[in-house]
């Protein structure tokens, strides 16, 4: 099993929406890096859901992985901000998993908390100039992420 964390704005999809939704694709990934990351996905995986672009920034829930990669219907459609006119069905070049909603955390762990945490040194999303939308994490921080947000503050 594998474990990784996804970026979303929660203006334009919340772990509210997962939650209401209960599944999703995880579509709209125009990073090549982020792409193959996803295309690595196995059935079962653990996601750590991450808001940004947000106050505060950070994880606010859990999801896992129900399907391996696949073409990303965006890339094909033209009335989509994601539309991309070199990614046909014959040869798609923009792949993505879907997602199930698994539970919301009692409160955000923020990108504050993880940095000043020891024991999640080395996460990708703490390191200077992390921008990417789609990351892997490593079981240890995985499971202190979910040990962080059913307790309260320090």
């Amino acid at each position: 099993m594998n474990y990784w964390l996804l970026k979303s704005e929660p203006s334009s999809y919340s772990i509210d929406n997962l939650q209401s939704d209960k599944k999703t694709e995880w579509s709209g990934v125009r990073n090549y890096q982020a792409r193959n990351f996803m295309k690595k996905m196995e059935v079962g995986d653990l996601v750590l859901f991450y808001h940004s672009n947000t106050a505060p920034i950070g994880v606010v829930g859990s999801a896992k992985v129900v399907s391996c990669a696949h073409p990303d219907s965006t890339a094909f459609d033209t009335n989509d901000s994601h539309y991309d006119p070199k990614s046909t069905k014959e040869k798609p070049i923009w792949e993505c998993v879907d997602i199930a909603f698994v539970e919301k955390c009692k409160r955000v762990i923020s990108l504050e908390e993880i940095k000043n945490d020891t024991k999640l040194s080395g996460m990708v999303v703490a390191q200077k100039g992390s921008r990417l939308s789609v990351q892997p994490v490593s079981k240890k921080h995985f499971e202190r992420i979910v040990s962080l947000s059913k307790k309260k503050p320090a």
